[in-house]
This record gives C-alpha cells, sequence and structure tokens, in this order.
C-alpha cells in the first residue's frame, strides 16, 4: 500500500469518525464525559471558522493535521464499543448519503468568541505599554 493510499484512508477515518461524535454526542449511552469532550471536538471539527487560520504558514495546517486528530482518537477511545459501533453505522449512511459532513454554526459561534476573547485579553494587556 502506498503512502498517499495510507493517508487517504487515513483522513476518511478521521472524517468519518468526526461525524461518529456527532451521532455520539446524542446517544443516551455515552458517558457524561465522553459527550462533553466530543460536544468541543465536534463544534471545531464541524466550525466552518478553524481555531488557527490555515492562511498562517505551517500554524495553520497543524490544529487539522496534529490536533484534531487527537482530539477526535482521544473522544472516541471514551466511547462504549457497543456506542461505537452503532454511531460508525450511523456516520457511514450519513456520509454515504449527504456527501458531506454536517455544519455546525454553534463551532463557529464558540471560535469566533474565542479569537474575540483573544483579541480583548491582547488589547487589555498592550494598552499600557502603548
Amino acid at each position: 500500500m502506498s503512502i498517499s493510499t495510507t493517508l487517504k484512508t487515513w483522513a476518511k477515518r478521521i472524517k468519518r469518525d468526526g461525524v461518529t461524535l456527532w451521532f455520539a454526542g446524542k446517544h443516551p449511552g455515552t458517558p457524561w464525559h465522553a459527550k462533553a469532550l466530543g460536544l468541543f471536538v465536534v463544534a471545531y471539527a464541524l466550525s466552518p471558522i478553524d481555531l488557527i487560520p490555515d492562511f498562517i504558514p505551517v500554524l495553520g495546517y497543524l490544529d487539522d493535521v496534529i490536533l484534531l486528530p487527537v482530539l477526535i482518537w482521544l473522544t472516541v477511545k471514551l466511547l462504549p464499543a457497543d456506542v461505537l459501533a452503532e454511531c460508525r453505522v450511523q456516520a457511514d449512511e450519513w456520509m454515504r448519503t449527504e456527501g458531506a459532513k454536517p455544519r455546525s454554526r454553534l463551532g463557529a459561534v464558540v471560535i469566533v468568541c474565542l479569537w474575540l476573547a483573544v483579541g480583548v485579553a491582547l488589547w487589555f494587556w498592550l494598552r499600557p505599554h502603548l
């Protein structure tokens, strides 16, 4: 198996598991701690706005390549096996019929609020020095 095939397979699995977490967040068998982390991960993963914008050289892609897959992996590990299997089936069906991942407006709002909070904090920190 070539490296490009391996990477494509890995990327599809990560994308599927992101959608799996979306379904797991609604599943009654998901533990509260997995739902809490999953809610954060799904809001970020499905947000049309990145925490670190992609136009920033190197750093812009680190969240997509490292941070997001690690958070998805960790959250998937917290799910019970039966819930994970059921939600993966739902995710596969969703991706087959819809052809795209769902979008999260809440995720976009959270990211925008986080950027605004960082901007305000920076302003208060820099204001005495200017």
